[in-house]
């Protein structure tokens, strides 16, 4: 059987990508890297927010062809059942998928208003208040879960796809010093020190390209 690949953008701008190679690396599954270039045009689309039909990240596996990061999810849970991408109970298994769906297809202003920019840093960051509407409920649906399950993860000991899709919100509230309380900013400390995310994050500061629309003294 060939290796797995996953073709990702950049490391330090793109969220997708980073939830999608979360998703795979969570999962245990073996696989190679694909970057695309800086300069190609899906992967711009995808970054700057400009296609609604998004094709990177892309996991290919096993004659399968995957390309959206919900998709991989599921994919990936079916695939390394072992894994334990979605909790055993029923019940929080609807919910974890139900927050997974709002990240992936909601808070629009937050991802136009707080760009992943994993190079950048901007204390006392200016935040309009639709933007604020966008986190606030995600510190509603991070608190819910925390106390739910006792963490330190959103449900519970194990990761799960929740905490793989909500990864790249943590990364923006760093670069955006989002001021979080305890409970929340613990898990945002938890996630931040995974290694896979310290990994990811290190070869986001190696990347030597930058794209000039993300790069806007705010």
């Amino acid at each position: 059987m060939a290796k797995a690949t996953l073709t990702i953008s950049s490391k330090n701008y793109s969220s997708w990508s980073l939830r999608g190679w979360l998703l795979t690396k969570f999962s245990g599954l073996d696989f190679e890297e694909i970057v695309t270039a800086p300069d190609d045009a899906s992967a711009r689309a995808e970054i700057l927010l400009l296609s609604s039909s998004i094709l990177v990240p892309c996991l290919r596996h096993d004659g399968a062809v995957v390309w959206d990061t919900l998709a991989i999810a599921e994919y990936l849970n079916e695939a390394m059942p072992d894994a334990g991408l979605l909790p055993d109970d029923r019940v929080q298994r609807a919910h974890c998928r139900s927050i997974c769906g709002e990240i992936h297809s909601g808070f629009t202003t937050l991802r136009a208003s707080l760009p992943v920019n994993l190079k950048g840093h901007f204390p006392g960051f200016k935040i309009w208040s639709r933007a604020q509407a966008d986190i606030d409920r995600v510190c509603s649906i991070w608190r819910d879960c925390l106390e739910k399950s006792g963490g330190p993860f959103l449900f519970g000991a194990r990761r799960t796809m929740a905490d793989a899709m909500y990864a790249p919100v943590v990364t923006r509230f760093v670069t955006y010093d989002v001021k979080l309380e305890p409970l929340l900013q613990a898990y945002a400390d938890t996630i931040m020190a995974m290694p896979e995310l310290k990994e990811w994050i290190a070869a986001a500061k190696d990347e030597p390209a930058e794209i000039e629309e993300l790069e806007v003294e705010y």
